[in-house]
């Protein structure tokens, strides 16, 4: 793999450069001195659509595998939260709204907060070999920043991490180190559905009221109502802005990266060793009567189970029921196959098994 790495680096320019950028603030045009990253693009053979959890570990593989200059890729996800290192899934996650979405979750190696990515939203990822927080941050945002300045936008980099437009984020990014490596990415709001991430970020597990979403929309924007080209003419531009030469990953390569995810998906990671998580709902179901369900889970399984409410029940819910599911990942198929040999309208007067699994989950 070295030969061919080495091939294809053998005539890339040097890091980073001075570049003339021409941006447009109120009908004027500014003639720029922009310091502008220009990185490596590392592409992949195929256009397939990947877990998240693929592309934290295609990071953590460019930066062990790869010798020591910058990289760039920008990938979408399906909807997706994506938390911190050090953030409690319970108080940063409404799981019940991801679960009755279909919202993915997944824990990240890097600090920050919390996250909602989907594929009207772009992830763009950095490896480079520097190694200290305030100038990698500092040079990478501001970098961000001048991409949508030379569009004509009125961006900057602001705080640590952050690039506006107006005074309103549209981008957000973290940082974490690998030995000899350090990895920046973030997202670049291009379309992303607010009502979503208003809800799955958010520990409530009520309702939340319109306001609340409003509140999001006020305080980020997305690059949809700032420019008339699609996403996918972004990509390429930004790719172009930051990047003069690719490297593609090869079938095997891709192989090594899927075996290199495979951790971020065990609810060890996801939900920590030790993070315990109550979720308690009550629910009217027609037919049926009023339910109270408390679950509690402990690293992603079903921990503890409760139904109350004043439902008839037709022999011991606890032993007939509720005991199968004890120890069962918190998701809608565990939780079917724990009761696919069982009828709940058995146990729960009127009560559907897919009807109870919705109870369950949503």
């Amino acid at each position: 793999m070295r030969s061919i790495v080495q091939e294809q680096l053998k005539n890339s320019p040097a890091i980073f450069e001075i570049m003339p950028k021409i941006a447009k603030f109120d009908g004027e045009s500014v003639q720029q001195n922009v310091k502008a990253m220009k990185m490596i693009h590392i592409a992949l053979p195929d256009s397939g659509q990947r877990p998240l959890p693929f592309y934290l570990a295609m990071e953590e593989w460019v930066a062990a595998k790869l010798p020591a200059t910058d990289y760039f890729f920008c990938w979408q996800v399906r909807p997706t939260v994506i938390f911190g290192r050090n953030q409690s899934i319970d108080t940063e996650v409404d799981l019940d709204y991801c679960n009755s979405h279909n919202i993915e979750v997944y824990r990240r190696k890097s600090g920050g907060g919390c996250v909602f990515a989907d594929m009207h939203n772009i992830m763009f990822s950095y490896i480079t070999p520097t190694e200290e927080v305030t100038t990698t941050f500092s040079r990478y945002t501001e970098t961000i920043a001048a991409i949508l300045r030379s569009l004509g936008l009125d961006a900057e980099a602001t705080g640590r991490n952050d690039v506006t437009i107006g005074g309103r984020k549209v981008s957000g990014n973290s940082f974490y180190h690998v030995p000899g490596r350090s990895i920046v990415h973030g997202t670049m709001l291009y379309d992303t559905d607010l009502e979503h991430m208003a809800h799955a970020i958010t520990p409530s597990r009520s309702k939340l009221e319109s306001k609340q979403v409003q509140s999001v929309s006020s305080r980020i924007t997305t690059l949809s109502k700032h420019l008339t080209m699609d996403i996918d003419e972004f990509i390429r531009f930004a790719c172009d802005f930051l990047t003069d030469s690719k490297i593609t990953l090869t079938d095997e390569q891709v192989a090594e990266i899927e075996a290199l995810s495979q951790p971020y998906f065990t609810p060890e990671w996801i939900f920590g060793r030790h993070c315990r998580t109550a979720l308690n709902r009550t629910r009217r179901i027609e037919g049926s009567g009023e339910f109270t369900v408390g679950i509690e889970l402990k690293g992603g399984l079903i921990a503890d189970i409760t139904v109350g409410g004043d439902f008839f029940q037709l022999c011991d819910i606890d032993s007939a029921l509720l005991a199968r599911l004890r120890g069962t990942r918190y998701t809608s198929d565990d939780i079917r196959h724990a009761l696919s040999d069982i009828d709940v309208s058995q146990v729960i007067a009127g009560l559907s098994t897919s009807e109870f699994i919705k109870l369950l989950i949503q």
